[in-house]
Formats: structure tokens, sequence, C-alpha cells
């Protein structure tokens, strides 16, 4: 009876482990996103991958590598965030912020994502050569490609928040 006893605790605390780690797991990979107004969206890693990815091939540095995510936009525009004709008079004054879990922080104007402004990429990554980015990396990183310096290519994405600097 004792051995029962001791083998039933053993495994109930052992299934109580597994579901804290897949807990742990399932929050490190979900992004917040923060509109203009301070209304919250919080997208998991299965809505992101819903969105329609993107794969750009670049050097990182100096080796060849391959990010697969989606468009920053396209995330945003799941959250709520508006583009295109809604993208005007006062609202040209907003930038996204992005933060990261070590505190850093960048900065980019909504224009610069925008396909009715320009044709730059802005991807949220999330496999760097077909693998889940790692713990140094991920879960989410952006991904920059025609910028001269990769200061923003960021790791560890934890936040997106829409800033109005006027």
């Amino acid at each position: 009876m004792w051995f029962h006893m001791q083998h039933g605790r053993s495994l109930f605390l052992g299934v109580l482990s597994l579901l804290l780690v897949q807990a742990t797991l399932s929050h490190s990979q979900q992004l917040m996103i923060e509109s203009d107004t301070g209304r919250q969206t919080v997208l998991a890693l299965a809505d992101i991958n819903a969105l329609p990815h993107i794969k750009v091939s670049t050097t990182a540095s100096g080796t060849p590598v391959t990010f697969e995510g989606v468009a920053v936009r396209a995330v945003l525009e799941k959250a709520g965030i508006g583009f295109g004709e809604s993208l005007r008079g006062k609202r040209l004054a907003l930038c996204l912020l992005i933060e990261v879990s070590d505190g850093y922080r960048v900065v980019i104007a909504l224009p610069e994502i925008d396909p009715a402004f320009n044709d730059k990429q802005v991807i949220l990554a999330f496999l760097k050569d077909g693998k889940p980015l790692d713990s140094n990396e991920g879960p989410y990183r952006i991904v920059i490609p025609d910028e001269k310096r990769m200061a923003r290519w960021v790791r560890e994405v934890k936040t997106l928040k829409i800033v109005n600097v006027q």
C-alpha cells in the first residue's frame, strides 16, 4: 500500500510539473500588442502561425541564413491596428515601439511598414533555417532585410506597442 501511495504521488507530481512547464512555454510564446488607445491584445503562437508566412534569405553576422515568419503589419492588423487609407493626418505620428525581454526597445514609424507608403518588409520571425528560434533569439525576433544595420533586428520580442510621438 505504501508503494502505491508513493507511486501515485510521484505520478501526480510528474504530471503537475509537465503541466507547469507546458503553461510556461505557452505563456512565453505569447505576444502582447497594445494599441494607441491602450487596448491590449494577446496573440499565441497558433494565432501568429495562422497568418500568411514570409521567408527571407539574408546574411546575419556574415553568415547566410533564412528566416521565416509573418509581416509585422499582419500581426498588428490582427490586433485591430489600421493601415492603408486610415493611416493619415495625426495617425502619421504613430510609431511601433518594440519591447524585448531584456528591456531593449526600438521604434519603427507605422508608414515604414504600410505597403501603401513603401515596399519595406518588417518580419516577425519565429523560424531560422527551418527551426524554431532558440531561447537566445526567440520565441520571436524582428527581421528587416533591406536595412544596412541590424540595430532594429531585435531578439526575444515580447510587446508591440503603438505610441504617439506628438
